[in-house]
């Protein structure tokens, strides 16, 4: 398999920790229950997105029940408790990342999740240095499915995306990183054990595995 040798930019929720199973929670138990209007939304219709169009999402399909400043406040004071408190690291991350760098590559995260959250889990795990930082609100262009975000962050690193191999566990995300022109490795968990995500050129199913394709240049 010809796997890209540049950049390795690393999506963070359902990859590096995980979040996705304490999002679906607040999903299942608010947002799908009591901020829109009616409908039985699937997570996978809304993971991946940024939390601002995920609000713009569900208004134009469900209908909300909640003005926009609260739904986003919600997602707010949920996510200083969730990164701060409640998620696990993925077991092989650090290991990853300090093979990574041992191999003179660029290592960056891209996230649809803010600044603010991305630096909760950098500071709490030890995840620095990176060489990119980049959250879907510091663009000012549509978010995940859209591939706007990848093509930026390659674009900060001097690079082609087609140089770049892209770590995704959602539906959007992978549609995001696959049409950016991006190398792209679905990471498969439980959170995400019966989605199709067969848009990425590969898939693993824990930090070992994706050493492997990352750096062994037989495989």
């Amino acid at each position: 398999m010809d796997v890209p040798d540049g950049a390795v930019l690393f999506d963070m929720d359902g990859v590096l920790v995980d979040s996705e199973t304490y999002w679906h929670r607040f999903e299942d138990e608010w947002v799908f229950a009591e901020a829109i209007e009616s409908g039985s939304p699937a997570h996978e219709e809304v993971t991946g997105m940024p939390y601002y169009e995920i609000y713009d999402y569900l208004d134009a399909e469900y209908g909300t029940a909640v003005p926009r400043e609260r739904f986003l406040a919600t997602y707010e004071e949920r996510a200083e408790s969730l990164y701060g408190e409640q998620v696990a690291l993925t077991a092989g991350v650090r290991e990853l990342f300090d093979a990574i760098r041992a191999d003179g590559r660029t290592l960056a995260i891209v996230s649809s999740a803010r600044r603010s959250w991305i630096n909760i889990v950098r500071e709490r795990f030890g995840l620095d240095p990176l060489d990119l930082v980049l959250s879907a609100e510091e663009i000012d262009e549509p978010g995940k499915p859209e591939p706007h975000v990848y093509e930026h962050a390659a674009a900060e690193l001097g690079l082609d995306p087609a140089e770049c191999v892209v770590v995704e566990d959602s539906v959007n995300g992978i549609e995001s990183a696959v049409r950016s022109g991006a190398f792209t490795v679905a990471f498969r968990s439980t959170h995400n054990a019966d989605l199709d995500l067969s848009r990425a050129d590969a898939e693993v199913g824990s930090f070992e595995e994706l050493r492997a394709l990352l750096l062994d240049r037989a495989a």
